[in-house]
């Protein structure tokens, strides 16, 4: 099981706010079953460099690691990645592919709640089109109800990933809505979103239950493996 979206390195953003925490959020993950995790904290271009928050995640990382070491039990794997904030002309960042997940070319990208305009949505379809990044638009539920009725199968039909919260299956106002997109081949990771163990806990589990309840194991299985052919490039 892969948790595709998550915030648990320490100290770096909303995320965890100390290594303790950290280690809590991948102990909960691992019982639930969860193999891999994409570590995607913010990044912001209009705050730092590409550079300077590939230091800083770097550091976090290597906090994390050496507490990690202190473990008797093996943890999930982890995957370095960033929640890229999207911005216009972001395709004209030199480094973004420094901003991809390890090296699977699989960049999440965050996009702003309003109506995305003509040029937004040929910019994210051209970084897909015309380089090596495969973008991977961060918890699409949030963002559905300021696109036109066809725009997120649009950007599907060109090549655009969408990945969706747990909280998306979890939320009974949004668990119809967030069925009937993983049936029609419309959600394609899922994520926790994680930011740390009161409010915003992992509940990758949960959500796949609900997904099983609905479905078949059979189709869970299937999904999962599915998330996990995107992370060979």
């Amino acid at each position: 099981m892969l948790d595709f979206h998550s915030h648990i390195l320490p100290e770096i953003d909303d995320g965890a706010q100390s290594v303790e925490e950290s280690v809590v959020m991948l102990k909960m993950l691992k019982e639930q079953g969860v193999k891999t995790i994409a570590l995607t904290s913010h990044y912001i271009a209009m705050d730092e460099s590409p550079d300077a928050f590939l230091q800083r995640r770097e550091q976090a990382y290597e906090i994390l690691k050496a507490e990690l070491e202190k473990e008797a039990d093996e943890m999930p794997k982890l995957l370095l990645g960033a929640e890229v904030y999207y911005y216009p002309n972001i395709c004209k960042m030199d480094e973004l592919s420094k901003l991809t997940l390890s090296d699977t070319g699989l960049l999440l990208l965050e996009m702003p709640m309003a109506p995305w305009g003509e040029y937004t949505i040929k910019e994210i379809t051209d970084l897909v089109n015309s380089t090596n990044i495969q973008v991977v638009i961060a918890h699409i539920e949030r963002a559905i109800k300021y696109q036109k009725k066809d725009t997120i199968q649009r950007l599907i039909d060109n090549g655009v990933l969408m990945q969706v919260n747990a909280s998306f299956f979890i939320t009974k106002s949004t668990r119809r809505k967030a069925l009937k997109m993983l049936k029609n081949d419309q959600i394609h990771f899922i994520g926790s979103d994680c930011h740390n163990v009161k409010y915003r806990p992992p509940k990758i589990d949960e959500a796949l239950s609900i997904i099983e309840n609905k479905f078949s194991k059979e189709f869970v299985n299937e999904f999962i493996a599915n998330q996990n052919s995107y992370l060979v490039k």
